[in-house]
């Protein structure tokens, strides 16, 4: 069993370039790149904007 305390969180970097999505923040209504395919109903936000609501 691996001890995550001292080998940190698995990562794979070999996964190759991640497909990016289009998408419309729902603060500011910039269009953005997100890399998942964003869900019906669910809001997604740029990069600055989820900077911004991460901070509080």
């Amino acid at each position: 069993m691996r001890d995550f305390k001292k080998d940190g969180p698995r990562r794979d970097f070999d996964r190759g370039p991640r497909e990016m999505h289009k998408a419309v923040c729902a603060d500011c209504g910039k269009e953005c790149d997100v890399p998942f395919k964003p869900a019906d109903g669910r809001p997604v936000f740029c990069r600055d904007c989820f900077a911004k609501k991460k901070r509080y």
